[in-house]
């Protein structure tokens, strides 16, 4: 639809009086804008002649708001070019006035050491028609300029407010903006400016939950620019919390609760509703997108933007709101504020109330409606579908945990029966046993949970072994508060937490010792396979402005923890079969390593430099290299280095080339195995190198080439078999692959190469026994004795060269190598080896409750069919390795 100007100028002269005046103060403006030219208006409203900097700001104030209301009424200006606008010319005051009020004392000095950041609306991009602002003022002490005999902090408040008084001081030219510094820390007892430190230890220590709310909008836009952003990175932990902390969800929850119950007016629309804080109301919309992005933004970056709109985009991008939820309350938050600047254009006043009677119709005209009736009809339903989704937010039990496959201890009929020994043990951790339980918010919130926590022990396939875990991991907590909180707030994580405790002892000890892994359930995404190894890898190496060496190797570290931890609660609620979630473990530890890999040549890099023409490959080989993890599973790696060994670094140190990534590789590896307060990630396993253990840790692609053609044993020709590269450039992942495939595709005397595998795995056998009878590995005809035959028939055959051990098994069945029946013998086994490593790792029966899941995780009705099946499938082996070797497995 066209812009109609004349209609605009019109309804502005009749109904809004502001504007009427507006139009006869500025009459060149006015002729530009009835001339259709609204971006030339603008320019024009910019360019203002005065002698200090508070008449220009308000003359300018005063033609912007003229330029922006008449282009918004003939519907050139959408509302988002609006608010930005006025949000721009917000910024170049208040910087304006920072500087003035500086140079008043110090002519001509830079507006260093004095900051201001914008909050709210202003921060978000979105300032009002007749808004307000509301900044914190910061200052360094060693930065600002002063007179020699001024203290900082008297400078400091002396700009301050002289800087609100250029602003808000209401002259023959009116004003600029209504400053409101309430927002600073303590505000009813501290100065207008805060120090940089004090600021931060605020925030470090004693903020409360609201001020992380307000923070999530927050910039730097004035003054110091440099320096606020620097301290705006430096809080970013305070704002953007990776663990979740439900108590000040809760906080935010109370104080909107509380909004809604001190507002004063009409709970519907009609005269009197404001549009702000009434139910369904502007702020409404804001605490939605808000409430989800302090929940989730900790953990996903991509929350993480100031704009309301954008938020609430964002949020439906990643899956945390539905899309229908975005659009509606996106349209009602753009319907609302439209409507909002039409009350504020009246009068150039901050209201946000409809009036009544012919005011109200006044406002319906001016927006293009027949009258008040016709206003409070469209508000009303703009505010409907806001109020109809914030209540949910307010009454949802957050964001409920994903339904999974059946529960594998089944729905038991009513409550659990508590014994007296279980609740009375539970009722003695109030005792002052436990440090985490010792505070009066934690005792209440212990209470507030201790129902569900009896009946979810009580439950439990082993109560006793629940207890003890239960008492372990809250004996290494410093507070259970935001835990009992979480656990109110989502009472089905008790079925995940008990199965996590009861089922999966390695889950149970990864859980008491970082209990913040239960983080990583909260997400609707929780019971979701993790995405490509690119995607794991953003996630895994985002960075943020200041992050450091460790910082980047912590953020690596809690990503694929979480990310390990989910899947193995994905495997013990059945979510996914086990194959797949051995694939998830495979893509998530080769995205770790390429991350590694990429921060560790970084950190390098600054002091050795670079290898012109040379880089790191990795290598990976063995379950690694064939796609297929389990949770037990080391990395076994192979580096390797392109390029000469003549090479040497171009950095301020230079070494080597064989030095060189000798060294590089060794961080690699402390990367992913050293343990720090985020714990360890990986055991990397470097033997299958050239010379092993003997040998350097980084050979070149050539040494590496010339040692497997030369000197390499058939083991690990055999070891070569499930090699793929997984961190190099494309180039260097073709050379290294047309290297392996040259050594797996020679010609090999078949007697010999018999010969050598029975050798080794006679003496295999001999020297690593079953340990129990769910061993699929090492019981004879398990899985080590089907890998033997496949690396068997695939050297002596030069066939089903893939390190996918499932597709070379297929590849071999069509050549008519193998029998078809070992598909599902190898399926099976694997599907038992994954479940196993979490559900019985002594490799003996579990519990009936596990071994039951063990059982359906591999297709079994039940244990015994399981065993049964194992059983079988080994002797398919038996006859593969006869047919093939010649030679009788004993299969017991």
């Amino acid at each position: 639809m066209a812009a109609d100007w004349t209609s605009a100028i019109d309804r502005a002269r009749a109904h809004a009086p502001f504007l009427a005046r507006a139009l006869e103060r500025l009459p060149d403006l006015a002729e530009r804008l009835a001339a259709g030219e609204g971006e030339a208006a603008l320019r024009l409203a910019k360019q203002v002649d005065a002698d200090d900097v508070a008449t220009a700001l308000r003359r300018e104030r005063l033609g912007l708001a003229l330029a922006l209301a008449v282009g918004d009424l003939a519907g050139a200006f959408d509302l988002d070019k609006v608010m930005r606008e006025l949000s721009t010319f917000a910024d170049r005051a208040l910087h304006a006035a920072i500087v003035a009020a500086i140079a008043k004392r110090v002519p001509d000095a830079e507006p260093c050491g004095l900051i201001g950041l914008a909050l709210g609306k202003h921060g978000a991009g979105e300032l009002n028609y007749s808004s307000d602002i509301d900044p914190i003022l910061l200052y360094d002490p060693d930065a600002l300029p002063r007179r020699d005999r001024d203290e900082p902090g008297e400078a400091a408040q002396r700009y301050a407010r002289e800087t609100v008084r250029l602003l808000s001081e209401v002259t023959s030219e009116g004003y600029v903006f209504r400053v409101d510094l309430r927002l600073r820390p303590a505000s009813e007892v501290s100065p207008l400016a805060i120090p940089l430190d004090a600021a931060i230890t605020h925030y470090e220590s004693s903020a409360l939950a609201w001020e992380r709310a307000a923070f999530i909008r927050a910039r730097a836009c004035a003054g110091d620019i440099g320096a606020g952003e620097a301290f705006l990175d430096h809080i970013r932990p305070f704002v953007w919390r990776r663990s979740l902390d439900f108590g000040a969800i809760d906080e935010v929850r109370r104080l909107t609760h509380r909004i809604r119950d001190e507002q004063r007016g009409p709970g519907v629309p009609e005269p009197g509703y404001n549009l702000k804080l009434g139910r369904g109301g502007i702020r409404e919309i804001e605490f939605f997108a808000q409430t989800h992005q302090l929940i989730h933004g900790g953990r996903d970056p991509s929350l993480r933007v100031r704009g309301t709109r954008a938020a609430l985009d964002a949020l439906a991008t990643t899956g945390r709101i539905s899309n229908d939820d975005a659009r509606a309350l996106g349209e009602s938050y753009d319907g609302l504020r439209t409507i909002e600047h039409r009350l504020q254009m009246v009068g150039d006043k901050q209201t946000h109330s409809l009036p009544s009677g012919e005011a109200l119709d006044d406002v319906a005209r001016l927006h293009g409606l027949s009258d008040g009736a016709a206003l409070v009809e469209h508000v009303q339903e703009l505010a409907l579908p806001v109020a109809e989704r914030f209540d949910a937010l307010l009454d949802e039990d957050r964001i409920s945990v994903p339904k999974s496959a059946p529960h594998v201890m089944g729905d038991s009929e009513g409550t659990p029966e508590i014994s007296a020994d279980l609740a009375e043990r539970v009722n003695a951790w109030t005792g002052g046993r436990y440090q985490a339980l010792r505070s009066t918010a934690a005792l209440g919130a212990f209470e507030a949970i201790r129902p569900d926590l009896l009946a979810s022990i009580a439950g439990s396939p082993d109560p006793d072994a629940a207890v003890v875990r239960w008492e372990s991991l809250i004996s290494r907590l410093p507070s259970a508060i935001n835990l009992f909180r979480l656990l109110e707030a989502r009472p089905g994580l008790f079925t995940l937490i008990a199965d996590c405790l009861t089922l999966a002892q390695p889950l149970a000890e990864d859980l008491s010792r970082k209990p913040d892994l239960l983080d990583a359930l909260i997400d609707r995404t929780a019971l979701d396979l993790p995405g490509s190894v690119e995607t794991l890898a953003a996630q895994m190496g985002r960075r943020e402005r200041g992050d450091d060496y460790e910082t980047r190797l912590d953020r690596l570290r809690v990503v694929t923890s979480e990310t390990r931890f989910a899947l193995g609660v994905q495997l013990i609620e059945a979510a996914h079969d086990p194959l797949e979630i051995a694939a998830g473990l495979s893509r998530t530890a080769e995205a770790a390593l390429q991350v590694a890999v990429g921060a560790a040549e970084e950190e390098f890099a600054v002091k050795h430099g670079r290898i012109a023409g040379s880089e790191l490959v990795v290598l990976g080989l063995g379950r690694l290299g064939g796609g297929v993890l389990t949770h037990a599973s080391d990395l076994d790696i192979i580096y390797l280095f392109t390029g000469t060994h003549e090479g040497e670094s171009d950095g301020d140190r230079p070494l080597g080339a064989t030095l060189y990534f000798n060294r590089l590789a060794q961080r690699v590896t402390a990367a992913l195995s050293v343990p720090t307060a985020q714990g360890a990630l990986y055991e990397v396993d470097t033997r299958l190198r050239p010379q092993g253990n003997q040998g350097p840790l980084a050979v070149s692609v050539e040494s590496f080439a010339r040692y497997q053609r030369e000197d390499a044993w058939t083991w690990e020709h055999m070891a070569l078999t499930r090699a793929r590269v997984l961190v190099g450039s494309e180039a260097a992942r073709k050379d290294v692959g047309e290297v392996v495939a040259s050594i797996l595709c020679r010609e090999r005397d078949f007697d010999r190469l018999c010969a050598d595998l029975l050798k080794m795995r006679g003496e295999m056998a001999a020297h690593k026994h079953a340990k129990g009878p769910l061993d699929a590995k090492l019981l004879r005809g398990g899985l080590v004795d089907i890998e033997f035959l496949v690396h068997f028939l695939q050297l002596r055959h030069r066939t089903a060269l893939t390190p996918d051990l499932d597709r070379a098994i297929g590849g071999l069945v069509d050549a008519g190598r193998l029998p078809p029946a070992l598909i599902e013998a190898h399926g099976l086994m694997t599907r038992l080896l994954v479940g196993t490593r979490l559900l019985a790792p002594d490799l003996d029966r579990p519990n009936a409750a596990a071994a039951s899941l063990l059982a359906r995780q591999s297709g079994c009705a039940d244990y015994a069919c399981l065993i049964e099946r194992l059983h079988e499938a080994r002797k398919t082996v038996a006859v593969a390795w006869q047919d093939i070797f010649g030679e009788t497995l004993e299969v017991d």
